[in-house]
């Protein structure tokens, strides 16, 4: 039987790049201790506060259809959000209501992209940014983010990508995997090239409420000579502890909301009244976790840094947001997946490999800082131990 083209491009793009998360849930379902430190899942439960107000929407008949544009209370919370957040005005017609972050950036990149464009993007990259660029036809041109300059996107290295082709510049800040947030000037400076070659910039910021202390955060939205031209995504999942919601947002201009319309309507005619009415709840009151998370996270990162960095030859980058650190272990002679589902296999830690992420962290690791100190400390002790075995032949 045939399948479309939009399959066949999605191929290997999808749980594939999970394996061994998967792998690691299905040992512990067979009764095996594993400390799985693979996704992002926050470390608390979603406010009560929120729960309620979920429950209480639909209760009160708040369970009919919706549009493709978001409820209104949603939408006037979103756009005084942004508008406090930015410096300038934003209104309930620059923003658009999707169930999360991932849709949001499907929606996104469908309304910007087609068959032969391409769109530079930072490697590393989060695993379904691929995924998310072929669906539409379009090319990932990838960009290496290089550790001496924090895994920071760099004008300089952006330039000599950009073609005839090129279409979006794709950012995320702070970045996934690994913890880096862009500073004005950096964002400034790939504004200019977006400028230069006419280009859509489209920026990720769901981790904007999990920045460390002392690290500042800029957006795109920041500059008005960008205003035309930037489309901004994120949700509740992350800052509000809350990813089953799926209650994620785009913010950008207004003609550019007006032409994705279309397609959010065909997609999904709306969601759910119950969750807007909740988001607004939460947009508009603010976290009462993320602060908590984000310094959770900081002395994770640190705990981390202190147990395994110098150790067996083991290397830890660490982050400035998030709820992630990477660990070099290139030293080991060992690709990330290898290392990897080996450390899963004999010490029973699963960790993400580099490589799920872009050929720009190959032998590397991600680990995710969300489980408690304690279960982090057992961890780095295998870790180490496993790094400092004698290896076979590299694999």
């Amino acid at each position: 039987m045939r399948y479309s083209p939009l399959t066949h491009r999605l191929q290997g793009l999808g749980g594939a790049k999970w394996e061994i998360h998967h792998l690691a849930r299905s040992l512990k379902a067979e009764g095996r201790e594993v400390i799985e430190l693979t996704i992002g899942e926050p470390d608390v439960p979603c406010p009560p506060a929120l729960v309620a107000a979920t429950t209480a929407a639909m209760q009160a008949g708040r369970t009919g259809y919706s549009n493709g544009h978001g409820e209104p209370a949603a939408l006037a919370a979103l756009a005084a959000r942004y508008t406090a957040r930015r410096g300038r005005v934003f209104g309930p017609e620059n923003v658009m209501t999707l169930p999360g972050t991932q849709t949001a950036l499907f929606a996104v990149l469908c309304t910007l992209l087609g068959s032969g464009d391409e769109v530079i993007v930072a490697d590393p990259m989060y695993a379904t940014y691929e995924g998310l660029i072929a669906a539409t036809g379009a090319t990932a041109v990838p960009v290496a983010l290089r550790p001496e300059a924090g895994f920071r996107l760099q004008a300089a290295d952006v330039a000599p990508k950009i073609s005839a082709k090129t279409r979006v510049l794709f950012l995320n800040s702070p970045h996934n995997p690994t913890g880096a947030v862009l500073r004005a000037a950096e964002i400034a400076a790939l504004g200019a090239l977006a400028r230069a070659h006419d280009l859509w910039i489209v920026a990720d910021e769901v981790y904007e409420d999990l920045i460390f202390d002392g690290v500042p955060f800029s957006s795109p939205l920041d500059f008005p000579e960008l205003a035309d031209r930037t489309v901004v995504t994120s949700s509740i999942s992350k800052s509000h502890a809350a990813p089953g919601f799926r209650s994620g947002w785009c913010v950008g201009p207004q003609a550019f909301c007006n032409r994705m319309l279309p397609l959010s309507e065909t997609m999904l005619f709306g969601s759910q009244p119950f969750i807007a009415d909740m988001t607004a709840l939460a947009i508009t009151e603010g976290s009462p976790v993320a602060r908590g998370m984000a310094e959770r996270f900081a002395r994770r990162a640190a705990l981390i840094h202190a147990r395994l960095h110098g150790k067996a030859g083991l290397a830890v980058h660490r982050p400035e947001a998030g709820m992630f650190a990477l660990l070099d272990i290139r030293s080991t002679g060992m690709s990330g997946e290898a290392f990897a589902r080996a450390l899963l296999l004999q010490s029973g830690v699963a960790c993400m490999p580099g490589e799920s992420f872009g050929t720009g962290l190959a032998g590397w690791l991600r680990l995710s800082l969300t489980q408690p100190d304690g279960v982090l400390e057992t961890a780095c002790t295998r870790i180490a131990a496993f790094a400092a075995e004698p290896k076979g032949e590299a694999a």
